[in-house]
C-alpha cells in the first residue's frame, strides 16, 4: 500500500478480538475484507505505560493448555486514545495489524478478476477521519463509468480442518489444473449469474476463452475436485512444513464457520483461605518478583504504577507477603490435563463464609436467606456486587467449533509462528447473581431421568455429534461419550437460559450483555450452581441492576415468571415434542429461538444441552425437575 495513504482502516471492540474477529479471522470492512495477522506482528512498544493483565490462575491455565511455560503475560490489544482529536496522530498508527484477504479482487464494473499484486488494483485511503471509506479500485477498467471503479474481494476461499486458510486457485481451476496455453498470467473474469439454487459464478479466461462454473466444486461431490491443502497459515505469512492431511472445504466469504475462537476465562476469585494482600501479590507478581528488598519499596512506590494497589499496607507487610509468595510451592503449573478454572470459583461461592470484599470480588448473602416461597427451588442465593472476568485467546479453529471441555476434539491453529511469551486477553468488570440448587432435589431427579428414552436420545445425539466432526473424520475415531456433560448439566443449563431470557424481558438487560457459568461438576463431585453475570465493558454491567434482582420480591417474581413461561412456547407442539433422533446431531430437545436460545456470546456451550421437559412438566411430568411450580 502506498505510503501516502493513512494506515488506519477501521476499528473493532476488544471483545470482538476475543470472540468474533481475532487472530486469523477475516474481518469484513465496508469496502473490502482483511485478515488479522499473527502475534509476531503485534507491537506494544509504541503504547505508553501499558501493563499486562494480572490474573495468575488464568495464566497458569493458558500455560497448561498450550504446554508452553514461556508464556509470561496476558496482554490487551495495542491501542491508545486520541484518534478522534488527531485522526493522523500517533494513536492512528497503533493497533492490531491486518492484511487484505482474500488476495484476489473483482472489479465491480468490468468483472475483472486478478490477484492483489499492484498490477491491476490500487488502494486509496486519503481521509483520516473516514477510515471506513478506504477501498481498492480498478485503475485500468475498460468500462469506466466511474473515475475509480471499486474492486471488492473475490467470493471464495479455501479452509481445512487443520486451521489452514488459502486463496482459491482461480487460474488452475478454470484450466482444470493446467495452465493457459496463450499467456503465463492470463486475465480472468468472474461472472456472477445469480440463481436460487446456490452460487452460479462462472470464471472465464480472456486469452484462451476457457470457462468453468464454481458450482462444480460446491457440495459434497464438489469437494473431491478441490486440490490438496497447501498448509498455508495466511495469518502468519508462511506454510506448515510437510503435506497437510486436513480435509479442504470451499467457503464463501463471510461464512460463519471460517473462524471459531478458543478461549479460556476465569473470575478473579481469591484463593480459599487467602487474604486480600496475598491475592494481590499473586496477581501482580510479574511486577514484584524482582524487588530486591524492603528498603527499595518506598522508592518503587513512586515509580511503579502497580504498587498503588498496595497503598493500604506498610512496606514491612508488603515485603513479608512477597517473601511468602516467593517461597511458596508453585504446584499449579505442574498440573496436567485440561485446566479446571471452575473449581476454585465453586469453592468460593459454595463456602459457608464469604471471603472479604475486594475491588475485584465482592459477595453478599442476604441475612434472611432464601425467600420462603423459593425454598424448594434454591438452597442459596448470593449477590455478586463486584466481579472481574479475564478472558484469554489461546488459539482458533476452522470449520468445527472447539469443545470447551475437550481441547483435542478439533485441531487448534497457532496464534504465532513461535512462542512470543504472551497471549491476547481482555478484562471486564460487572456484577451477578449466584444461585445454588438443593443437592437432594437434583440427585433425586437424576435418578428418575437417567434411564428414560428422552435422556438416552440426548446421549445418542452427543455421540453422533462427536463422530461427525470434520476433524474427527480426518484424525480418527473419538470416544463417543467422552466429556458428556451429564444430565445435571442439561437441567442447570436450561434453568439458566430461562432466567437470562426473563431478566432480558423484565428488567431491561439485553441478553447479549449477560453471561453464564454452570457449575455441574462430575458424578464423583456433584455441584449445583448457576452464575448469571454481566460481562460487557461498559456501564450497563456495573450499575447494580442485576444484583438487585436477587432481593426477595424481585427474585420470587423472576423465578415464577421464568418457570411459568417455560411451560409454553409459541412453536409448540413442534418445540415441546422435539428430541434428537438417528441421523440428527443437534444437541437440544424442547428448545428453540422462541423459548430458550440466547446469543452465542451469552451461552457457554453454544445453545446446546437445552431441554424444557427436564425442568418443567410439558409432556411427561415425571421428567421435570420441578414437578410443582413455586
Amino acid at each position: 500500500m502506498a505510503a501516502t495513504y493513512f494506515r488506519r482502516v477501521g476499528s473493532v471492540r476488544p471483545s470482538h478480538l476475543m470472540f468474533t474477529t481475532g487472530v486469523g479471522a477475516i474481518v469484513d470492512l465496508p469496502n473490502f475484507s482483511v485478515l488479522v495477522r499473527g502475534l509476531d506482528d503485534w507491537n506494544h512498544s509504541a503504547v505508553p505505560d501499558w501493563e499486562p493483565i494480572a490474573e495468575p490462575r488464568l495464566l497458569a491455565a493458558v500455560r497448561r493448555l498450550l504446554n508452553d511455560k514461556s508464556v509470561k503475560e496476558l496482554r490487551p490489544a495495542p491501542w491508545i486514545d486520541g484518534t478522534d482529536k488527531q485522526p493522523n496522530g500517533p494513536a492512528a498508527k497503533i493497533g492490531v495489524p491486518i492484511t487484505p484477504f482474500p488476495g484476489w479482487l473483482r472489479c465491480t464494473v468490468c468483472d475483472e478478476l486478478a490477484p492483489l499484486d499492484g498490477s491491476v488494483f490500487e488502494f486509496e485511503n486519503s481521509k483520516p477521519r473516514k477510515p471506513h471509506e478506504a477501498r481498492f479500485f480498478h485503475k485500468s477498467c475498460t468500462r469506466k463509468k466511474l473515475a475509480k471503479p471499486m474492486a471488492v474481494a473475490a467470493r471464495f476461499v479455501l479452509a481445512c480442518t487443520a486451521g489452514h486458510l488459502d486463496d482459491f486457485p482461480y487460474r488452475h481451476f478454470v484450466h482444470h489444473g493446467g495452465a493457459c496455453p496463450n499467456a503465463s498470467h492470463p486475465r480472468l473474469r468472474m461472472d456472477d449469474r445469480g440463481g436460487n439454487l446456490g452460487a452460479n459464478v462462472e470464471i472465464r479466461c480472456v486469452p484462451c476463452g476457457a470457462r468453468r462454473n464454481m458450482k462444480e466444486v460446491l457440495g459434497p461431490r464438489g469437494a473431491e475436485k478441490l486440490p490438496r491443502c497447501r498448509g498455508r497459515w495466511a495469518h502468519l505469512g508462511n506454510f506448515e512444513a510437510g503435506m497437510c492431511a486436513g480435509e479442504l472445504k470451499l467457503l464463501v466469504l463471510g461464512a460463519s464457520n471460517q473462524w471459531f475462537a478458543q478461549t479460556l476465562s476465569a473470575l478473579a476469585v481469591p484463593r480459599t483461605g487467602a487474604g486480600e494482600l496475598r491475592t494481590k501479590v499473586e496477581q501482580h507478581w510479574a511486577a514484584l518478583e524482582g524487588v530486591p528488598g524492603a528498603a527499595m519499596l518506598p522508592y518503587l512506590r513512586t515509580v511503579v504504577p502497580v504498587l498503588r494497589e498496595f497503598a493500604r499496607w506498610s512496606d514491612d507487610q508488603l515485603w513479608t507477603a512477597i517473601e511468602r509468595h516467593r517461597k511458596a510451592p508453585k504446584g499449579d503449573e505442574e498440573e496436567t490435563g485440561y485446566p479446571d478454572l471452575h473449581t476454585p470459583e465453586w469453592e468460593i461461592f459454595s463456602a459457608g463464609e464469604l471471603p472479604p470484599a475486594t475491588d475485584d470480588f465482592t459477595l453478599r448473602r442476604d441475612p434472611d436467606g432464601v425467600p420462603g416461597e423459593l425454598k424448594e427451588v434454591y438452597a442459596d442465593v448470593i449477590q455478586a456486587e463486584r466481579l472481574r472476568e479475564v478472558r484469554a485467546l489461546v488459539g482458533f479453529t476452522r470449520l468445527d467449533a472447539p469443545d470447551p471441555m475437550d481441547p483435542d476434539l478439533v485441531r487448534r491453529a497457532p496464534l504465532a509462528k513461535a512462542s512470543v511469551g504472551w497471549v491476547p486477553a481482555s478484562e471486564v468488570r460487572g456484577e451477578g447473581i449466584f444461585l445454588r440448587l438443593p443437592e437432594d432435589l437434583l440427585a433425586d431427579w437424576e435418578r428418575r431421568v437417567a434411564d428414560t428414552e428422552s435422556m438416552q436420545a440426548h446421549r445418542e445425539a452427543y455421540g453422533r455429534f462427536r463422530r461427525s466432526r470434520y476433524s474427527g473424520r480426518v484424525s480418527g475415531a473419538f470416544e463417543p461419550m467422552r466429556h458428556w456433560p451429564g444430565e445435571r448439566y442439561i437441567a442447570l443449563h436450561t434453568l439458566s437460559h430461562l432466567l437470562i431470557r426473563t431478566i432480558a424481558l423484565e428488567c431491561g438487560y439485553s441478553s447479549a450483555s449477560l453471561s453464564e457459568r454452570i457449575y455441574a461438576g462430575r458424578p464423583d463431585d456433584p455441584r449445583s450452581g448457576i452464575l448469571i453475570y454481566t460481562a460487557v465493558p461498559d456501564a450497563e454491567g456495573t450499575l447494580g441492576g442485576l444484583v438487585s434482582l436477587a432481593e426477595h420480591d424481585a427474585l420470587v417474581r423472576l423465578t415464577r415468571r421464568a418457570l411459568s413461561d417455560a411451560l409454553h412456547c409459541s412453536s409448540d407442539p413442534l418445540c415441546a415434542e422435539r428430541l434428537p433422533h438417528d441421523m440428527e446431531e443437534f444437541l437440544h430437545g424442547a428448545a428453540c429461538h422462541v423459548c430458550l436460545f440466547v446469543s452465542e456470546t451469552t451461552c457457554e456451550r453454544g445453545n446446546r444441552f437445552l431441554d424444557r421437559r427436564f425442568v418443567v412438566p410439558i409432556d411427561l411430568p415425571a421428567l421435570a425437575l420441578f414437578l410443582e411450580l413455586p
